[in-house]
């Protein structure tokens, strides 16, 4: 018989922030999105009290690299070398050789990383398995059809379970905790592209699953209305990150993209807009926040909050928005 389970990681002490999910079918274990090695500890005792051990999975399904979600990887591979890890051809390099996403998760996280995500270790890669999306996997009896879907991030699949009427989607829908009343954008640095987040949306609707399974946190129902509030606040964040970016200064008609601003060797430039971004985070950060409040009162806002990282959502949209203005001309 096939089994999912949710599996609560206790992220740092905050249950319903990060959920693996165990698949089992016919003798084989399968876990997606195993989450940060911070957490490891807790996925051990919780397939402990199953009667399952880590020698005892087969495979890994990551939907995308980002550290709360593959974080465990290379350590689980050092525990069990014949893990099979899944994963799409855009963040295999960085499964193999995580330094550059190490550097990049260092200069959002600070000081925080290694409490948050403890040590990542890199993935042989004689044990990565390369996604673009469109395969199918059987696992034990179990069918899963992979679809790529960015927008969350450019290295970002889904995993199709049809028979038993679940998507695995990742980051791709959002943030609702236990199926509750808020869906809460999660869009960090720095691959937020909105457009092609419309596209994996119609791609999940297309398959018409009953049940979305978010890493944050657990089973969603009703995937036609979750995926059309969802975008309905995504598209309201980018709005109030670039009307707080206005206030504090940007403007689109100077055509600073983030690119540029990222390539120049201006310092005085790069000072500006990391300025621009301090002034306008404390007001998208009010004014979410405030929104947040009303829906599920401070206490849930407040794990929601730390669930998602506001001050990450609102400099994943700021480089968006930047991005999609053109540079100057230099002529």
């Amino acid at each position: 018989m096939d089994k999912i389970t949710a599996i609560d990681t206790n992220w740092v002490g905050h249950p319903k922030s990060i959920a693996a999910a165990l698949l089992e079918s016919e003798g084989h274990r399968a876990i997606i999105d195993p989450g940060p090695e911070s957490t490891l500890g807790t996925v051990r005792e919780q397939l402990r009290a199953k009667g399952i051990s880590i020698t005892d999975l087969d495979t890994i399904l990551l939907t995308h690299i980002h550290l709360d979600h593959a974080g465990a990887s290379g350590t689980l591979v050092r525990e069990n070398p014949r893990l099979a890890v899944y994963v799409h051809s855009k963040g295999a390099q960085h499964m193999v050789d995580p330094a550059k996403l190490l550097n990049s998760a260092g200069r959002l996280w600070g000081d925080e990383l290694k409490l948050l995500f403890g040590e990542t270790l890199p993935v042989p890669q004689e044990n990565l398995h390369i996604l673009e999306g469109g395969e199918t996997l059987i696992l034990g009896q179990r069918k899963l059809d992979i679809v790529y879907t960015p927008g969350h991030a450019s290295h970002h699949v889904s995993y199709f379970d049809d028979a038993n009427g679940v998507a695995f989607v990742g980051d791709t829908a959002g943030i609702r905790i236990d199926n509750g009343p808020y869906v809460l954008p999660a869009t960090p640095p720095p691959d937020i592209d909105l457009p092609l987040w419309d596209q994996s949306f119609a791609a999940i609707l297309d398959r018409q699953p009953a049940r979305l399974f978010l890493t944050h946190y657990g089973f969603s129902d009703n995937p036609q209305v979750h995926l059309a509030q969802f975008r309905e606040r995504l598209y309201h964040w980018c709005e109030v990150a670039e009307e707080a970016l206005a206030s504090a200064g940007h403007n689109p008609a100077a055509k600073v993209s983030a690119k540029h601003s990222e390539q120049t060797n201006d310092t005085a430039a790069r000072e500006a807009v990391a300025a621009q971004d301090a002034e306008a985070m404390k007001i998208f950060i009010k004014e979410s926040r405030a929104e947040m409040d009303q829906h599920l009162g401070p206490v849930e806002a407040e794990h929601h909050a730390f669930t998602a990282a506001l001050n990450l959502s609102f400099l994943g949209l700021a480089r968006y928005i930047r991005k999609r203005t053109p540079p100057a001309d230099t002529d």
